[in-house]
């Protein structure tokens, strides 16, 4: 070999040599790299302008805060919550795209036959935000003015009275049907493609009940307009607390609420799910935070990612057996 060749294969050699210990470079500083390095994708299964997307841009802007990377908010409404939940589970499982979602999550599991996602292998559980209750309200024209009552008009005319909801399988339509279920009672679903038109009809008394969320509620039932018999959760809400839980006023047991949590495509990293817990946690538990999510219907959690995937699959099971009973579907 000529005293080139040996130098061109030295060199060969060299820069290979070079080419492999830059790449190792790269890939051991993005390895170690802190995260969060880069923006955050928070993707929201609401609208924008709504009380959750308000609850999300809070949280959003406290974790931008805390790290000094944006977190750019994502609305992807649609389909009941499936439109976003595929694109969250779709994602990258690096961190940097999260999600949050209502309990329709767990309820579409049995409403719809089939889903191009699940909600347990496909996303990771980051923690348990917040809780939104709904409040059982009535036209005052309506002769019972607590639950007792209700039950007892109900049982008289079986299916005389009518609810209102926002559309077959929607929160408020399942919390009735539970309520139904375990009160022994029968009410007449009145399903509405808009919301607007739902409360315009239970203003004017053309429906008599309805369970909708306390933020949407409060205002009508501030000035009256509406009664409020009771909320739907475990214990009585801040925001509306003269109102009994449906627990405590005869349905022992009833428990309904709506919550909303931040989940991560599976296999995000724990210590990335952990790091993004420990700071979600303590932003929510921030009392300035704390009190605005709580003027807003909100109730705080916060809670860890066990406790969050166990309360995942307790809803599952819970939600499966009101979808049957109430008959709904969505193909």
């Amino acid at each position: 070999m000529t005293f080139i060749g040996k130098y061109r294969r030295l060199s060969a050699v060299i820069f290979s040599s070079t080419l492999c210990a830059v790449a190792f470079a790269v890939s051991t500083t993005a390895f170690t790299q802190p995260f969060p390095a880069r923006p955050i994708r928070l993707i929201v299964a609401f609208a924008p302008g709504g009380s959750v997307d308000l609850a999300a841009r809070l949280i959003g802007q406290r974790l931008t805060d805390a790290w000094g990377q944006q977190v750019v908010i994502d609305n992807r409404p649609g389909a009941g919550g499936n439109v976003s939940a595929e694109l969250a589970a779709r994602a990258p499982a690096d961190g940097y795209t999260i999600y949050m979602c209502s309990a329709s999550l767990v309820v579409n599991a049995s409403l719809y036959r089939k889903l191009p996602y699940d909600p347990i292998k496909d996303l990771s559980p980051i923690t348990l935000l917040t809780s939104l209750q709904n409040v059982l309200v009535a036209h005052p024209s309506l002769a019972a003015k607590n639950v007792k009552e209700l039950i007892a008009l109900a049982k008289k005319a079986p299916g005389r009275i009518n609810y209102a909801s926002t559309g077959s399988g929607s929160s408020g339509h399942l919390t009735m049907e539970l309520f139904k279920s375990m009160a022994g009672i029968d009410l007449t679903h009145v399903p509405y493609k808009v919301i607007g038109q739902a409360t315009m009809d239970l203003l004017s008394g053309q429906v008599s009940l309805w369970f909708p969320t306390i933020p949407g509620a409060l205002p009508n039932i501030k000035a009256g307009k509406i009664n409020a018999l009771a909320v739907a959760g475990a214990k009585r809400s801040p925001a509306l607390p003269e109102a009994p839980t449906v627990a405590e006023s005869g349905v022992p047991g009833f428990e309904a609420s709506s919550w909303h949590a931040l989940l991560a495509p599976a296999g995000t990293p724990t210590a990335v799910v952990n790091k993004l817990n420990a700071q979600l946690v303590a932003i929510v538990n921030a009392p300035e935070v704390n009190e605005q999510l709580v003027r807003h219907g909100f109730e705080p959690i916060g809670s860890s990612p066990a406790e969050l995937a166990s309360h995942i699959k307790s809803e599952l099971a819970k939600w499966a057996k009101v979808v049957q009973v109430s008959g709904a579907r969505i193909d």
